[in-house]
């Protein structure tokens, strides 16, 4: 059995700590059991090794979110990168096509496809290990996993067994889906044994390539890549899971949870206090989270979400935070944080002048042990001062040590890479015509490939 988590998602519901580089999976605000802050992708990650599946998981994503799961997860993680966002079924197409035709899969595994984000507890994954065994007993086109309800809740569709169905089946035949009901309906479907759909389902391998053939579109990767804009933009439970003939369902009862706002996210927060900042002892059910250096006050404000970064700054009463997605839909912001493999980077300032040149400055944090990419630029000249630490730099193939103190200038198309040695903070000042993250010609990653193409 494989596992392909589907990490996706623009960064609008809980901004201004998600942006499109950086989705609700990554922003640290849970708790680990060493007290420590970890992400939902770090939480879920480890969960899934402790069931023992880790060695079957890979992740599908978008490129704007490779960086992050490097550097939340390691370099090691299998990521299987969209050439551009199409949504949930040609991710899971191209998914496909990658365990067939990279990986060798066998066309009789069984794939399970799920959210990289479910708030649940270790005993989620262990239960998703007996959907191969309901689809080879079945016979089921999918086999889809079902959280048994606590509550006629209107925020999650159901999935709606065939009449009959017992409460204690150990799988049903699925009639139909319904999304978001009214409190009423909801009710009237979980006397009927109906389920929470938490979008997980599992389908052999051959199901889905088959799909693709008779679509005429290629099942090997490489070419899937070349070809993937000719997939249809739709989700997959439209696109294929609604056509199939036979789905059956399995029932997975205990917690779980959808944190997509700031108001259900708040309600797994283990403290009201996350960053700089004080809360009144007036104050109820009310959270600071601060990603800034300068502190927030908050005084005698109840049910409120207060959350600061780099991007901006949210003051919300949390039934009203839903509310932000719609509000921000519009917004073509540029992230002004970001997570990379090599460390992290925040923007401190962006100047656009009448002529059009424009100035940015960033912080950038660089891991100790880890390097930025060879590269280069072609439309920006860079100054950099190094805050602290130490490091070799590469400049045009030439090595030589840094250290706090020093001013390293790098022209347009200066080829450049630097490793940490210790941990490094620089003031990164950029100055061209435009200046976007997209402006890189990367040569090579690896340091000592870098150091090899010096060498020559």
């Amino acid at each position: 059995m494989k596992i392909v988590l589907l990490s996706g998602g623009s960064g609008k519901r809980l901004w201004p700590l998600s942006n499109d580089a950086r989705s609700k999976q990554f922003l640290k605000v849970l708790r680990n059991s060493e007290g420590e802050h970890e992400s939902m992708v770090q939480r879920v990650w480890g969960q899934i090794a402790s069931a023992g599946l880790g060695d079957h998981a890979f992740i599908a994503t978008s490129k704007p979110q490779v960086e992050m799961i490097y550097n939340q997860l390691g370099s090691e993680i299998e990521v299987i990168v969209e050439p551009e966002r199409r949504d949930t079924y040609p991710a899971i197409a191209l998914a496909a096509t990658y365990l067939y035709s990279v990986k060798g899969v066998s066309l009789n595994e069984t794939v399970v496809v799920m959210p990289v984000d479910p708030f649940v507890e270790e005993s989620f994954f262990h239960k998703t290990k007996e959907l191969d065994q309901v689809l080879n007993e079945s016979g089921a086109d999918m086999a889809l996993m079902g959280v048994k309800p606590t509550y006629p809740s209107e925020k999650y569709g159901y999935i709606v067994p065939q009449s009959g169905t017992a409460h204690d089946a150990p799988y049903m035949n699925v009639q139909s889906f319904r999304e978001k009901p009214r409190e009423e309906e909801a009710a009237v479907m979980i006397e009927q044994a109906a389920l929470w759909n938490c979008g997980v389902f599992a389908f052999k391998l051959d199901f889905i390539i088959n799909i693709l053939l008779s679509h005429g579109l290629p099942i090997q990767y490489d070419e899937m890549v070349k070809q993937y804009d000719k997939l249809t933009k739709n989700s997959f439970d439209y696109e294929v899971v609604e056509k199939a003939n036979l789905i059956v369902a399995l029932p997975y009862e205990g917690d779980w949870k959808d944190l997509g706002t700031w108001n259900t996210l708040t309600e797994e927060i283990a403290t009201p206090l996350i960053g700089k900042g004080i809360i009144s002892d007036s104050s109820s059910n009310t959270h600071i989270i601060n990603e800034l250096d300068i502190p927030i006050t908050l005084l005698n404000l109840s049910n409120v979400i207060v959350a600061a970064s780099p991007d901006g700054i949210l003051v919300s009463d949390k039934a009203s935070s839903p509310m932000i997605k719609e509000v921000m839909k519009h917004s073509d912001q540029r992230p002004m944080y970001e997570e990379r493999r090599w460390g992290r980077y925040r923007v401190l300032d962006f100047l656009k002048y009448p002529d059009g040149k424009e100035v940015l400055t960033k912080r950038i944090c660089l891991a100790q042990g880890k390097n930025l990419s060879y590269q280069y630029h072609l439309l920006r000249d860079e100054v950099w001062t190094v805050v602290s630490g130490n490091g070799v730099m590469v400049l045009n193939d030439k090595r030589f040590p840094v250290k706090a103190g020093d001013v390293l200038v790098i022209s347009k198309q200066s080829k450049h890479s630097l490793l940490a040695e210790t941990e490094m903070d620089i003031i990164e000042v950029q100055t061209g015509s435009e200046l976007i993250e997209e402006d890189i010609v990367r040569l090579a990653f690896d340091w000592n490939e870098i150091i090899e193409i010096c060498a020559v």
